[in-house]
């Protein structure tokens, strides 16, 4: 493990990427889902709750900069008309599921439970963003996710002792993040649909 003051060093990778996104998004060139930018924010901040009653440490103000930069991306999105996304049924469904792993949250009163819960209810309500990146790469930045894929690995490395509470939900991130980066950079969707044939 490394020291846990790199820590900081994740909270400013974080801030790089999160700048990047909101002002892409302000200029309208990135189309945040709302969906899961709201979810991300509003589970973000709930796993954040979660591994300070556990003790986890300093490593917990990164979850709390992930817990607060969806709100934000989320309220900027509301400043440019174009800087929206069609919402859909698959759509809806995700958000329901995610907010399932609030209601159980709120149920067990449980800590390592809730984080668990927290953990697939943010995975869950990515799915949006992952489908619309998927169909149009273009609308995304995928600097924001790639640097968020190396803040959350530095988060974890940080660590003193893997443990379900403190690695988990940085651990789901680092890993959607670093899909969700391959998708947008190597445009996967639109070469899977055959759509850069003609373009190579």
């Amino acid at each position: 493990m490394i020291d846990s003051r790199f820590v900081f060093l994740a909270i400013a990778l974080s801030l790089w990427g999160s700048w990047s996104y909101l002002r892409d998004t302000v200029r309208g060139t990135t189309v945040p889902h709302r969906v899961t930018w709201g979810l991300w924010g509003l589970e973000g901040l709930l796993a954040f709750a979660v591994e300070v009653e556990q003790g986890v440490g300093l490593s917990s103000v990164m979850t709390l900069a992930l817990g607060l930069v969806p709100c934000f991306v989320f309220a900027a999105s509301f400043l440019n008309p174009s800087a929206r996304w069609r919402i859909d049924r698959v759509d809806v469904v995700c958000g329901t599921l995610s907010l399932v792993g609030i209601v159980v949250w709120a149920s067990v009163h449980e800590a390592t439970l809730a984080l668990i819960s927290f953990t697939a209810a943010d995975a869950i309500a990515g799915l949006p963003t992952f489908r619309k990146g998927w169909k149009d790469p273009s609308s995304e930045t995928p600097r924001a996710f790639a640097l968020g894929a190396i803040n959350t690995l530095l988060t974890v490395l940080t660590l003193r002792q893997i443990t379900t509470a403190g690695a988990l939900f940085p651990g789901m991130i680092c890993v959607s993040d670093t899909i969700l980066t391959a998708v947008l950079v190597f445009r996967i969707g639109p070469r899977w649909r055959g759509e850069l044939r003609g373009a190579s």
